[in-house]
């Protein structure tokens, strides 16, 4: 077989196997994508107890669209508006509180050596191995003895998010061992303090981390359910979205409250979406720049 021939061979393998891989690319984003298009279709649909449905098709694509079930969140015959807030309270005070302890510490593992770094650094390591819902029964007693529960649910879900917040310093530290010491040694040559060092030097270098432990933060609270149900039990004013929505698919009418709770997941989702797609490129530049090992 002639050269030409051999490259033209190749080329044609080349194309064929693009092309095998952009179909499948394809399907998987079809089946990804089929849930979020049934709960978009699923949140216009009005329920009508009288309609009967003949398929998979009629039970997928609404046969009159409506905004009933939107309506319905805002129409004061549910408490959706204050279980809302509520979640956006927890997550926007565990984000802030959250980043601004994890900076801290992982700029003091990063920059200084004292004494038991490193042995409490594995202390850490160890102890996250550990599921946190091992922790639920103690804490529940803990939160309950300051009135943290049920009614001050809230307050007791920010405190405990934020306390252990330390122990996630893993990817911020490796964000901040990236940045060159010999900047933090001509500044402590002209008598910089950590403290300016931190604030004036490497927080202005560190926005693309900065953005993604916010988000991190953010989201753990937001899509909360296990914990929050737990610390919340009976209140109902006291719930976060997940907690009221999945009591919502319990009711004897789960047909009825389905399309509620689908309705109720868009809105929940669009604060998120909106993060991510405004803030993506600075999410991936803060997980890639802080894989390193240090």
């Amino acid at each position: 077989m002639s050269k030409p021939d051999k490259t033209a061979s190749m080329s044609g393998k080349r194309k064929r196997g693009t092309i095998g891989v952009y179909i499948l690319l394809v399907l998987i984003s079809i089946i990804w994508l089929f849930p979020f298009i049934g709960l978009v279709l699923q949140s216009f649909r009005s329920y009508d107890p009288k309609v009967e449905y003949g398929g998979m098709v009629d039970y997928l694509i609404p046969k009159h669209f409506s905004l009933d079930n939107y309506r319905f969140l805002f129409s004061g015959q549910t408490n959706f508006i204050k279980w809302y807030v509520n979640t956006l309270v927890i997550a926007i005070f565990v984000s802030i509180l959250q980043t601004i302890i994890i900076l801290c510490v992982s700029y003091a593992l990063s920059r200084m050596r004292f004494k038991g770094r490193k042995l409490l650094m594995r202390f850490w390591l160890v102890l996250g191995m550990f599921p946190g819902f091992l922790t639920m029964i103690c804490l529940y007693f803990l939160l309950k003895q300051i009135g943290m529960t049920q009614g001050g649910a809230v307050y007791g879900l920010i405190l405990v998010s934020v306390a252990s917040s330390g122990m996630g310093y893993y990817v911020c530290k490796g964000y901040f061992d990236t940045i060159p010491r010999a900047l933090d040694e001509a500044a402590r040559i002209d008598g910089a303090s950590h403290a300016r060092i931190f604030l004036t030097m490497l927080i202005p270098m560190s926005k693309p981390i900065i953005i993604y432990t916010a988000l991190v933060a953010f989201m753990a609270p937001w899509c909360d359910y296990i914990f929050a149900s737990y610390v919340a039990f009976g209140h109902d004013e006291s719930y976060n979205v997940a907690v009221a929505m999945t009591r919502w698919v319990w009711t004897n009418d789960y047909q009825g409250y389905f399309t509620r709770f689908c309705a109720g997941g868009i809105l929940v989702a669009i604060p998120v979406t909106i993060l991510f797609m405004a803030l993506q490129n600075y999410y991936v530049e803060g997980v890639t720049g802080g894989a390193v090992k240090g």
